[in-house]
């Protein structure tokens, strides 16, 4: 089973680029963020033409979170409880024996920012709904854009970004209660030692410099992460493909046996 978390930045701008992607990989459940429009405008025929239906949480113009499957879905949550006010960040649904949440946590803008407070508080009403949902009892897997680099690995430039947004310890201590509720980073599991990253900067050619941050992750509870076959960034789907413009996150891919 082929499981992919990917922020698109933006579905109608991206939709052929990633039409051709989920022709080439062929995933089974995909947690998709930063949708940037309505559910009313999320292009279900195209992706059932492909054998994918779809639930969506969506948002004019910013946010949005959805679920792609080849089997049915069924929606559990829809929106973090408290936390509406900061838009339709998350997803949960059932694919048969699995639990999946799609999240896509605020950015925060910069420390100095009002918004990065509610960044903080939005994991920790993230980091409470799961506690008190069970899920890391189940077989379940949070996928996501978190807008966090975890350690100093995750950044491509530590010394000088260290305290700044992504690289507060702040945030890092509140992704670390995610893992520690029972959750797994499968990625960081699978790749101890190894530097990669999952978003580039559009400008300043970042990404054919190597300028990365790794902030977009697929969260395993152990039942789902003991099933890991092998996980990557599918970083090929960050560079243009015949002149489609690809959104500045690339795919993680996992394999569960």
């Amino acid at each position: 089973m082929r499981i992919a978390t990917w922020n698109v930045n933006g579905l109608r701008a991206r939709l052929d680029f990633v039409v051709r992607w989920l022709r080439e990989r062929k995933p089974d459940l995909v947690a998709l963020q930063e949708l940037k429009l309505t559910d009313d405008k999320f292009p279900h025929e195209e992706l059932a033409a492909l054998g994918y239906q779809a639930v969506t949480h969506g948002q004019k113009s910013w946010n949005g979170v959805g679920i792609l499957a080849r089997e049915p879905l069924e929606v559990v949550v829809c929106g973090l409880p408290g936390q509406h006010e900061m838009g339709a960040r998350l997803l949960t649904a059932r694919a048969g024996a699995l639990e999946f949440t799609s999240v896509y946590v605020p950015n925060g803008k910069d420390t100095g920012h009002e918004d990065f407070p509610r960044k903080l508080a939005w994991l920790d009403a993230l980091a409470a709904h799961l506690a008190a949902s069970g899920a890391a009892r189940r077989t379940t897997v949070v996928g996501g854009d978190f807008n966090v680099c975890p350690t100093a690995l995750d950044s491509f430039d530590e010394n000088s970004l260290r305290g700044s947004i992504f690289h507060t310890d702040a945030e890092r201590e509140r992704f670390g209660r995610l893992l520690a509720l029972g959750f797994v980073d499968v990625f960081r599991r699978a790749h101890p030692e190894l530097q990669a990253f999952s978003w580039w900067d559009y400008r300043g050619g970042a990404f054919h410099r190597r300028q990365g941050l790794r902030i977009d992750f697929l969260l395993a509870s152990e039942a789902a992460a003991a099933r890991v076959h092998s996980v990557e960034i599918d970083r090929e789907w960050r560079k243009k493909q015949d002149g489609l413009t690809p959104s500045d996150h690339a795919p993680v891919v996992v394999e569960l046996a």
